[in-house]
């Protein structure tokens, strides 16, 4: 382990750019799989919770829609019938915000160490969480929508996952390097030289 913590360093010392990338990126893909995980098990366990919430479609705009022979409702933001409704969408709003909240700070401590000001970079945060979310939850609207008439649910939930994830995975890195930069070079550089000795 020695040797290899020595090559790290070498490394890094010799191509400090690269090193931190492969850090902050090998760090972010470990959390974002991590919290999502937990936000997965939450969201069954809380779908349970709130059953008596019934399935009836919610969101906005409650557009019909007719692809490839399918029709449909789409949403922004919210969950039809077929996706579980109203349970579903509490369900899956609260295991959001909760995992979110738990990720601004571990993204801040751990994969782009930081001292900047809290505030500000949680408010830049909240807004590209907004964002992100409603645009993976269009996407996601869209593609259940049509391929829960031709594929099985094991396949669409699959796509859903890894179509809305992947999305919301690169467009948080790219956010994240951007909304902590500002006091977290000597923070990184820092780490990035000791956390291995």
């Amino acid at each position: 382990m020695e040797k290899i913590k020595q090559k790290w360093l070498e490394f890094a010392d010799k191509n400090p750019k690269i090193s931190t990338w492969v850090r902050e990126g090998g760090l972010f893909f470990i959390v974002s799989n991590v919290i999502t995980l937990v936000r997965g098990f939450m969201i069954e366990i809380l779908k349970q919770l709130f059953s008596f919430m019934g399935d009836a479609p919610i969101g906005f705009p409650n557009l019909h829609l007719n692809l490839f022979g399918v029709e449909f409702d789409w949403y922004l933001i919210g969950a039809s019938h077929d996706q579980g409704g109203v349970a579903y969408f509490t369900a899956f709003l609260i295991s959001l915000w909760i995992c979110e909240i738990i990720n601004f700070f571990l993204q801040r401590k751990f994969v782009f160490p930081n001292n900047g000001n809290a505030k500000r970079q949680f408010a830049l945060y909240f807004l590209t969480f907004v964002v992100v979310t409603c645009i993976v939850n269009a996407i996601s609207n869209l593609w259940v929508g049509v391929a829960i008439s031709f594929v099985p649910p094991l396949v669409y939930n699959l796509g859903t996952t890894f179509l809305t994830g992947g999305v919301a995975m690169v467009v948080f890195f790219f956010a994240n390097r951007f909304i902590f930069k500002d006091t977290g070079k000597k923070c990184r550089s820092s780490l990035h030289r000791h956390s291995l000795k």
